[in-house]
């Protein structure tokens, strides 16, 4: 007799207690069995079962509820987390935040629920935010309630606690990063030295503040005084603190948008309305303060709050832009390319065939979206990388390399010196008739890319198929305030990857105003922006998009040392309107 399957052999059996724990143990909040119809009905299956074996209804199964984790994800930059923090939100199921930042945590798919605004745009009370949580918990899912800084320290997270605590389901609190000691931690600015340990916060509200207790010299922060710092100063110097203590105030902390204005009690009311801060701002009172000058990194970033335009896509530009953050700079990506499919198809599937029939002896790939085209028209044969068996494959720089070793393929052959068409040609060895049992190469490209390598590979020896495997339009213009940015120079710096990429922004949106930064990839793009009537500022040593970035850093170290040694304020290129550089003609 065949063996029936083990779950079919339970529901054939008389149930019996220990039956029906261990049909109920598999399930558990958040997992595929609390939300999969055919698990319900099994359990309700077993509780049928387990009531006629006499089985006390009240050990009968029950949906479980779901659990609930508090997670402080950063006071300004939200991606300030843990690593358990990290890891919960990987796993949730349901993401409630309350800034719209935070949303750009969550990579899974989760669904994401604003948990800040009602659906008619008003503010959601601390006891409509813990509705708001417990309602989703009870769907038995793994909820994530992201809370800007940390959960218990001057946030709801209590009151949203206490509802999931009432409504009888389980939470934990990951602690975040409270703004209490980030924002002067990013401002340069300790809170305790070896000498001064003491630290009190004040958080001002309603009710007035006795400032007595902090008339010593400890250090003091204060949030929410952006509008009563006048109140603040005056108390603390009646209670004893003389007008000199030093005072810094720091607006948007940890975000690209800092800006700290430091002071005395006797003077930040008027500095602090002559900045034009605003709120949020968290301030430091104490001589603490003075360790600034040597102590701030954040501010001093070679490209900090610098506006930097990236002619590319969100997902093109991933790296460049990463590198760009990390020197301070807001980074904006403005597409000026389409990728599309060739308009005449054929001559891929013939590639694509001859590939398999082994008619090459190489692949040469000149660019990412070459490999992701290739791919493509594999998924649409059901084939994978296994048809490169006995290919020799040749990447023309990293990146490409990147997108071949992510399909699980290792390239044969890259450019030892310059990445480019040119670069790999060096490197590219003749035909040997003897060697080399076939004589054919396969070359995916762009309908627009140039006949150089075509050539090279012929004079080595090669017979090249010259196969158009995607086509680059020019993409839409951008919105209007962007064009507008653009042209008036509210960009400090424009970073141009390619040619391409220089003819198309400025088809699409006009020439950058001569305040910008001009920033080239390399020699062929700077040559292309110089024709564009641009001059260029900073050319990578290397055609790569990490050395871009860092070569503009330089640039941007080097000119904030030249204005701080002829004794003037440090600004951005946006900042100052300097005589017109364009090239003369």
């Amino acid at each position: 007799m065949t063996a029936r399957p083990l779950r079919q052999t339970r529901k054939k059996t008389t149930v019996t207690t220990a039956t029906a724990t261990l049909e109920t143990s598999d399930i558990v909040p958040g997992s595929a069995a609390t939300r999969t119809p055919s698990k319900t009905v099994s359990v309700k299956a077993v509780t049928s079962t387990a009531s006629t074996a006499g089985v006390d209804a009240a050990t009968a199964p029950r949906r479980p509820l779901g659990h609930v984790s508090f997670v402080g994800s950063g006071p300004g930059d939200a991606s300030l987390l843990t690593v358990r923090a990290a890891e919960l939100i990987e796993t949730a199921d349901i993401v409630i935040t309350e800034l719209s930042e935070q949303a750009e945590l969550v990579t899974n798919g989760a669904q994401i629920v604003d948990g800040g605004f009602a659906e008619d745009g008003s503010v959601l009370t601390p006891a409509a935010r813990g509705r708001l949580v417990v309602k989703h918990a009870k769907t038995g899912v793994r909820v994530v309630r992201l809370l800007a800084g940390d959960p218990f320290t001057y946030s709801t997270g209590p009151e949203e606690a206490q509802a999931c605590h009432k409504a009888g389901m389980s939470f934990e609190i990951v602690p975040g990063v409270s703004s209490v000691t980030a924002v002067p931690a990013y401002a340069g600015v300790p809170l305790t030295t070896r000498t001064r340990r003491e630290v009190a916060v004040v958080r001002m509200g309603e009710s007035k503040v006795d400032w007595t207790p902090y008339s010593g010299d400890q250090t003091v922060v204060v949030l929410s005084a952006v509008t009563t710092i006048d109140e603040v100063a005056a108390g603390l110097i009646a209670a004893g603190r003389p007008p000199s203590t030093p005072v810094a105030m720091t607006r948007v902390g940890t975000t690209t948008q800092q800006f700290t204005v430091v002071s005395t009690l006797a003077d930040i009311d008027a500095d602090a309305k002559a900045a034009k801060m605003s709120a949020p701002a968290v301030t430091v009172v104490g001589d603490v303060v003075d360790l600034r000058e040597a102590l701030s990194w954040f501010e001093t970033k070679p490209l900090f709050g610098w506006r930097v335009l990236v002619p590319r896509t969100k997902e093109q530009a991933a790296s460049l832009t990463t590198r760009l953050r990390g020197y301070g700079a807001i980074s904006e990506e403005v597409p000026t390319i389409s990728v599309e499919p060739p308009r005449n198809p054929q001559q891929m599937d013939k590639a694509v065939r001859g590939l398999v029939e082994g008619r090459y002896e190489w692949v040469a790939f000149t660019s990412v979206n070459a490999v992701r085209a290739v791919r493509e028209k594999f998924d649409e044969y059901g084939l994978d990388a296994r048809a490169f068996s006995g290919l020799k494959i040749a990447a023309v720089g990293d990146k490409t390399a990147e997108a071949i070793t992510a399909w699980g393929i290792r390239p044969d052959l890259q450019p030892s010196g310059e990445q480019s068409a040119r670069g790999l040609l060096e490197d590219w060895p003749p035909y040997d008739n003897l060697l080399d049992p076939i004589n054919r190469v396969f070359l995916p490209r762009a309908d627009i890319a140039t006949e150089a390598l075509v050539a090279g590979l012929s004079g080595l020896g090669w017979e090249v198929d010259d196969v158009t495997a995607y086509r680059t339009v020019r993409a839409a213009p951008p919105p209007a305030p962007t064009r507008e940015a653009i042209k008036t120079g509210k960009f400090d710096a424009v970073v141009f990857t390619s040619s391409s990429t220089v003819r198309n922004l400025v088809g699409i949106a006009g020439k950058p105003h001569p305040s910008t930064v001009i920033a080239c990839i390399g020699p062929a793009t700077a040559k292309t922006a110089e024709e564009h009537g641009l001059r260029v500022d900073v050319q990578a040593e290397t055609p790569s998009a990490e050395v871009l970035a860092d070569a503009l850093a330089d640039f941007g170290a080097a000119r904030r040392l030249a204005l701080l040694e002829a004794g003037e304020p440090v600004t951005k290129p946006s900042e100052r309107r300097p005589a017109p550089r364009r090239r003369a003609n």
